[in-house]
């Protein structure tokens, strides 16, 4: 398996940060190696700005290693108050849990450390708890019960396997391909409605660097798709995810009224850019260090954060989207903001402490008042899809 210990910046790069800083050249492009082996291209101040936010990733991994010596290891994994979790009452719960849920809140919203991840991950997710439901040997029984199995899903998956972030060191082999498979296709058995949808392969890839082994992926995977997630955002119709689509417009009016007007007005639509944010949340378009910083509060405080996430990449750019005035523009600001954001501790401030609040409650709201608008119009295109179809007969 491939290991989440990619190699250092190089050295040279450290010792000319100086006279880079006097001396800016942009247009000088430079390759490197993330932590999780993909190779990124950028400037060299792309370069200085990972090379700072490792050196806070090292701090950040001194408080969690004192707290394991203060609170006892593993204090992580003891009863928390779960964002996503329902009918909990904080005064029927003992203040060491309240204070070490507050305590875990803040220390996830800077960052997990890498080795500390995985763990975290399971737990706060509510993973551990749902794999506790089955037999040890159901993810091993899974694979071999589905072994040859063919399927829609299972071609799509084939299909899909050799696009998935081609040219990593370990997802782009045969062992990669081979181990991404059976989480795929396990998962597909083990929920038909869902069965396989195109982005889940690039999450489901960056769980596997992650959690380093395919059962913790998998299980990752189902409370992904199972708990955390909006329903049916997977499913053949894709209706919530149409539905996020619909309350994400809906909050861009609110929160950067100007940018959606503007937008508005050149008739772009942001699900252009959005559906694939959604869908692979995040992995396909910010670097894998930014994701997984997304995806540690995405665990721990649920599918509000795709929402703050997203509006705070607008928010970010919104003077430069306001002077855009073709689509073509948009989509490129965009995708070239999203692809050199090596800086998560920037995106994420943005996204929550200068987008405001947005609580569960409200959201799930909007998205009641969105579904049947949504329904009607996937159902509409249906009909159209049978009767084209009885049409060509």
């Amino acid at each position: 398996m491939f290991g989440t210990q990619g190699r250092e910046i190089p050295h040279e790069f450290q010792a000319q940060k100086s006279y880079w800083k006097n001396n800016r050249r942009a247009n000088i492009s430079v390759k490197f190696q993330d932590l999780y082996g993909f190779m990124a291209e950028g400037n060299v101040d792309d370069v200085n700005v990972l090379n700072e936010v490792r050196e806070r990733v090292r701090k950040q991994g001194r408080v969690w290693w004192a707290l394991e010596a203060s609170k006892g290891a593993n204090w992580y994994l003891q009863p928390q108050i779960s964002s996503l979790s329902e009918g909990i009452a904080v005064s029927s719960l003992k203040l060491s849990v309240v204070a070490n849920t507050i305590t875990l809140r803040r220390l996830i919203r800077k960052g997990i450390p890498p080795l500390l991840r995985p763990k975290v991950w399971l737990s706060v997710s509510g993973a551990v708890k749902k794999r506790s439901t089955v037999p040890d040997s159901y993810y091993n029984d899974l694979i071999k019960a589905v072994e040859g199995k063919v399927t829609p899903a299972t071609l799509q998956i084939d299909h899909d396997l050799p696009r998935t972030f081609p040219c990593h060191p370990w997802l782009d082999t045969p062992e990669g391909h081979a181990s991404l498979r059976r989480v795929l296709v396990g998962y597909s058995f083990r929920d038909s409605d869902v069965g396989y949808c195109q982005g889940l392969n690039y999450v489901a890839a960056l769980l596997l660097l992650v959690m380093k082994t395919e059962e913790d992926a998998f299980w990752m995977l189902a409370v992904l798709l199972e708990n955390v997630l909006v329903n049916d955002c997977y499913t053949d119709n894709l209706s919530g995810c149409h539905v996020e689509q619909r309350v994400f417009k809906d909050f861009l009016t609110k929160k950067c009224p100007r940018v959606a007007a503007h937008l508005d007005a050149m008739e772009f639509d942001v699900s252009l850019v959005a559906t694939e944010w959604f869908l692979c949340l995040f992995s396909k378009s910010l670097p894998s260090e930014t994701t997984m910083r997304v995806w540690d509060v995405l665990f721990n405080e649920g599918a509000k954060v795709l929402f703050h996430v997203a509006l705070a990449i607008f928010k970010m750019k919104e003077e430069e989207l306001l002077i855009a005035h073709q689509i073509g523009d948009v989509i490129s600001i965009l995708h070239n903001t999203t692809h050199h954001l090596y800086d998560p501790e920037e995106l994420l401030t943005v996204a929550f402490d200068k987008i405001g609040s947005m609580t569960t409650n409200t959201i799930t709201k909007q998205r009641k008042k969105q579904e049947p608008a949504v329904m009607a119009e996937l159902d509409q295109r249906l009909r159209r899809l049978n009767s084209l179809k009885m049409d060509e007969k």
